[in-house]
């Protein structure tokens, strides 16, 4: 049965086009396999039926906008309001001049960067190994094998609480090392990248040799979500984590890989609190050995208890 505050919000969103579902389990959209429900789930069909969300619901609603689920945890108890999934809805790209491309927040960052190279223009291969939408990396100045992508941005497009559709110049962004302040209430909705047009360089074969490398390193096969931590200044997350002894160490259906230190897969039961106890874990793995504080890269969303990791023994090896 439908909760009061469902049923108040469907009345809202009649006639607002796309995919609507209620109570649906975010476990089938994130790339750990584990989460609650999502209070309503929402797929928009293009840029503007998310507009005419965006102007219909109440201003009371919590929001989580999403795209692929490869960099969030969420909690057993699951998510209030609406989450909106850009994912499938939201993924046009378009050759902009000799050298830009515009892409759509739920265009995946490995569709964009084979588009890219197949149109020879270089500087994108790097997000061929970015398991996520373009949405999120640029949300997040997510990157790999040394790239990341705020190098790129030109602008960006973003929708307001109020539907109203606001572009940023880059200048006016403040972003660093996997972190960006978005303007308040505003998501991104895509942004334009500009790259260097070249000729005679074969860059799918570029973005086949990252991607092998990613695969001998990585446990790309599990169910992840990609790097926990970011890399502290300096240094490296994984090291840190294999020096503190956590590769292998497990919690229910949880374990930190034994193929890189700085990702916890899936092994096929894990609820999303198990996750949760092992990242809280490593932290204090990490702090007790090292005495640097490891800052989660994933974001951790919905309401949850998870037990805090006490001692040592409280996890399995």
């Amino acid at each position: 049965m439908r909760s009061i505050m469902q049923r108040s919000l469907q009345s809202h969103l009649d006639g607002v086009e796309g995919l609507l579902l209620h109570d649906e389990p975010m476990a089938k959209h994130t790339s750990w396999r584990v989460g609650g429900k999502a209070e309503m789930f929402y797929v928009p069909i293009d840029k503007a039926s998310l507009v005419q969300l965006m102007c219909q619901l109440p201003g009371n609603v919590p929001v989580f906008w999403m795209g692929l689920g490869s960099n969030i945890l969420v909690r057993d108890a699951g998510i209030p309001g609406v989450v909106v999934c850009t994912f499938k809805g939201m993924d046009e790209i378009e050759r902009v001049d000799s050298d830009s491309v515009y892409a759509q927040a739920g265009v995946s960052s490995a569709k964009l960067a084979k588009y890219c190279a197949r149109h020879g223009l270089e500087g994108a291969e790097f997000l061929a190994g970015i398991p996520g939408s373009f949405g999120g990396a640029v949300a997040m100045n997510a990157g790999a094998f040394g790239g990341d992508t705020w190098s790129m941005i030109e602008r960006i497009e973003c929708l307001d609480r109020d539907g109203n559709i606001n572009w940023f110049d880059k200048s006016e962004i403040s972003y660093q090392y996997r972190h960006v302040e978005l303007p308040e209430n505003n998501w991104i909705v895509g942004a334009q990248i500009k790259l260097k047009a070249i000729k005679g360089l074969d860059l799918g074969r570029r973005i086949r040799e990252l991607l092998k490398t990613r695969g001998n390193s990585q446990p790309v096969q599990s169910a992840n979500a990609g790097s926990v931590f970011k890399n502290p200044e300096n240094d490296f997350a994984a090291r840190l984590l294999e020096e503190a002894g956590m590769k292998g160490v497990a919690e229910g259906g949880a374990e930190y890989s034994t193929k890189h230190a700085n990702f916890i897969i899936n092994t096929g039961d894990a609820t999303a609190s198990n996750i949760e106890y092992l990242i809280r874990l490593g932290q204090k793995s990490v702090k007790q050995r090292f005495g640097i504080e490891l800052e989660p890269e994933v974001r951790i969303i919905g309401r949850s208890e998870v037990t805090e990791p006490e001692k040592e023994e409280g996890a399995q090896v």
